[in-house]
């Protein structure tokens, strides 16, 4: 029989394509024994983090995990923060804006933190990334541009750029416009006066000294080191030099760099270095459609997310279809959801190459969990709807009946989605139910139905149930039976949408159902 390593070397699920790509380009290196394949991920502190920030981690780990399944070469990924950037603007969704406006220009690092619970803006933002990533159980190390600049970690890929200072304009220059060619340096000098990062002209450079002259607006010329943090790089001789000082091998980049990729990648061989293997993925939008921001705002946060469903379930939106643009907006966590769910439950029967196409094996690096919840999230969601209830208590109530074995103890995946599931009722449900009454013929419809709960046995199976439901859409009529069901849910559940309903009764109860029923005939449900 073939090992889980053979159908890996053949499986076509995304992240063992490039798995097998980056294995190639490691091969064909010959790196030394016992030196790791290096990944990397970039974030740009200048805003909070957000889920696209997260979802270059995921993807990145997914396929660093895949890696690991194809060869025994140990592994390393650093999450690398650009924060000596200077800040450019005051971000929408800060608070104390008033402390940002006088620092602007200056490092990130060096910038307040808004929020008062760091020594710099940068810092702050750092920290939510790391306690975000900590949370998912990531193995990554955590790299600061501020560090390594002033520990001297690229001091020696900052002498070759002296080196080879006009072979790196001629890559850059032809893709700049007129003014901005006669200015541009790849250094940005961090003027010892205002601290600021400073874009200027160099005018003179002494290799042999490793100094930079530059010329300030007011015309004066000032010299200064490119060593220990007294300049940082313009953002894609930036990204060059990190790939060329830390060994970098893999780096996944949105589709909107691509030609910054290639830009970096021609800068990064001029440096002696050999870019990355790569992927470009398409960018989240907003509802509307517009790219998430993260000095915008727009789009959910990390926070939003873990608010209304599982880390799991996040980690399943970024598994799929990577190089298509997705709208990432509330709307779209539920059925998430549950569709993690379901591919942890299909799993284990599974075999194959099948298990390596399953997104479960990549969200749990191929150990996804034994157990499901026995109920759904949409229907904790609309048992949430029909209880009218923000209480726990009470949801578990109804599911201790219909499992009788399950407890909050026994089940803390279930008790976890509870908890989501009367968050996201109580933020997204609620305030758009909408019960209308309903017309003759629904009326008629709901009695008969009401009248054949009575008659089935209190055991009855959400099939049986279910049966029932469609058996009373048929004998009243219903040209489609989808308008049936959309009565149903906008008379009882105040909402246009809902869950199958036999299950749902099975879950809510007979003798609930029927009441349900009678309150939403006699208008009380509004």
């Amino acid at each position: 029989m073939s090992s889980e390593r053979d159908f890996a070397l053949e499986s076509n699920a995304w992240p063992f394509q490039e798995a097998r790509k980056l294995l190639k380009r490691v091969e064909s290196a010959k790196k030394p024994d016992g030196e790791p394949v290096l990944f990397e991920t970039g974030y740009g502190p200048s805003g909070l983090p957000h889920i696209g920030t997260f979802g270059e981690v995921a993807r990145t780990t997914m396929v660093m995990q895949a890696f690991q399944a194809i060869s025994d070469l140990p592994t390393r990924l650093i999450c690398f923060s650009d924060d000596m950037d200077g800040l450019r603007k005051v971000p929408d969704n800060v608070p104390n804006k008033e402390l940002l406006e006088p620092a602007l220009g200056k490092p990130l690092t060096v910038v307040p933190d808004p929020f008062g619970t760091h020594p710099s803006f940068g810092e702050h933002n750092n920290a939510r990334l790391q306690s975000f990533l900590d949370q998912f159980g990531f193995d990554y190390e955590f790299y600061s541009a501020t560090r390594c600049y002033k520990a001297g970690e690229f001091d020696d890929v900052l002498r070759r750029f002296l080196e080879c200072y006009d072979e790196v304009l001629n890559i850059i220059l032809p893709t700049l416009g007129a003014d901005r060619r006669k200015t541009y340096s790849p250094f940005l000098p961090v003027c010892p006066e205002t601290g600021q990062v400073l874009m200027v002209p160099v005018v003179e450079r002494n290799v042999e000294n490793a100094t930079i002259v530059y010329q300030r607006e007011d015309g004066k010329k000032i010299e200064t080191s490119v060593l220990g943090g007294a300049v940082k790089m313009q953002w894609k001789a930036d990204w060059a030099m990190r790939w060329r000082a830390l060994g970098v091998d893999y780096e996944m980049a949105g589709k909107d760099l691509i030609d910054s990729v290639r830009l970096s990648g021609r800068i990064c061989r001029a440096l002696g270095g050999n870019p990355p293997e790569g992927f470009n993925y398409e960018l989240f939008l907003d509802e509307n459609g517009e790219k998430i921001s993260k000095s915008k705002g727009n789009g959910l946060s990390i926070e939003d997310w873990l608010t209304y469903a599982s880390p799991e379930s996040l980690s399943l939106y970024m598994f799929q279809q990577p190089r298509r643009a997705k709208r990432l907006y509330f709307d779209i966590i539920p059925k998430t959801v549950d569709e993690y769910f379901s591919h942890v439950q299909k799993f284990d029967g599974l075999e194959g190459d099948k298990r390596l196409q399953s997104p479960a094996w990549h969200i749990h690096g191929g150990n996804p969990p034994a157990n499901t919840p026995p109920v759904s999230f949409a229907m904790l969601l609309n048992l949430a709807s029909v209880c009218n209830t923000e209480d726990p208590s009470v949801l578990w109530g109804f599911i201790t009946r219909y499992a009788p074995d399950a407890t909050p103890e026994s089940q803390p995946e279930l008790d976890r989605m509870v908890g989501y599931a009367l968050n996201y009722y109580r933020d997204f449900v609620k305030p758009k139910k909408a019960f209308r009454a309903p017309t003759d013929q629904e009326r008629a419809a709901l009695t008969d139905l009401a009248g054949r709960f009575r008659g089935l046995d209190a055991g009855a199976s959400g099939e049986d149930i279910q049966n029932a439901v469609y058996a009373t859409g048929k004998d009243h009529d219903f040209e489609n039976l989808r308008d049936w069901f959309k009565a149903l849910y906008e008379v009882l559940f105040g909402q246009s949408q809902g869950p199958r309903f036999g299950g749902f009764v099975a879950l809510y109860g007979l003798d609930e159902g029927v009441q349900l029923i009678e309150d939403g005939l006699a208008g009380k449900l509004g």
